[in-house]
């Protein structure tokens, strides 16, 4: 695993809130390296994906937000920030900074720190939030997608509007809340299966049907479709 994975240059366990600036086109990691080499603490999450050209392959490493990278912003520092080669700007609401929940960080931390497959995802604002309840990432909250036989909670940085997907057994993840915005009826199918977190009504254990009805297309394709 290369260095800039999931860099945490400086200083562990900040107060300071995370930010993120948005980079040139393929400039992430010398943007992460300089910004490291400036003392900030930067996260900058990659996933391996293989890749096939007509006389060979080779797996690499790709930014799993590309264009963004994450800092710890230092008082009194950010035109180091804007100076370094490669950054168009701080991500911002308006002219002011926008700072990154914690647990959106360490979400994506944990993720690409673990075993499991990281893939980038289509972001995502609706869909059954579950909790993943064993295994390495454990505690981690996102949203459910299924496509196939494949299960993966999506996780999401809001201020980016970014997600990225981890792979995970239906076995390890219970429902933590059913989304609101869907047909009643696909709900009710999609979520009999799942084991409910504490304080949520029963909803059996069965195990999830296909959709095989043509018309769900567009419902599948905004909630399940996987990249």
């Amino acid at each position: 695993m290369d260095t800039l994975t999931h860099i945490v240059s400086g200083q562990q366990g900040q107060i300071e809130p995370w930010y993120a600036v948005y980079t040139r086109y393929h400039h992430e990691r010398s943007v992460a390296t300089i910004l490291a080499g400036k003392g900030f603490q930067v996260f900058l999450p990659t996933y391996r994906i293989l890749r096939r050209w007509s006389d060979r392959k080779k797996e690499i490493s790709l930014p799993l937000f590309p264009g963004y990278v994450f800092f710890v912003d230092r008082v009194g520092m950010r035109i180091q920030v804007l100076s370094t080669p490669g950054i168009h700007s701080i991500v911002a609401n308006g002219k002011t900074p926008a700072a990154i929940p914690d647990d959106e960080i360490a979400a994506i931390r944990r993720a690409v720190e673990s075993p499991a497959r990281v893939l980038p995802h289509p972001f995502l604002r609706s869909g059954d939030r579950v909790r993943i309840r064993s295994g390495p990432l454990a505690g981690l909250e996102g949203i459910f997608c299924r496509e196939k036989e494949t299960c993966r909670v999506v996780l999401s940085v809001a201020i980016l509007g970014r997600s990225a997907a981890v792979e995970v057994d239906a076995s390890m993840i219970v429902l933590v809340q059913p989304s609101r915005s869907i047909d009643p009826q696909i709900s009710e199918q999609r979520l009999a299966w799942l084991p409910e977190a504490p304080g949520l009504p029963a909803q059996g254990h069965k195990k999830l049907p296909v959709l095989q009805q043509p018309a769900r297309t567009t419902y599948v394709s905004r909630l399940l479709r996987i990249s």
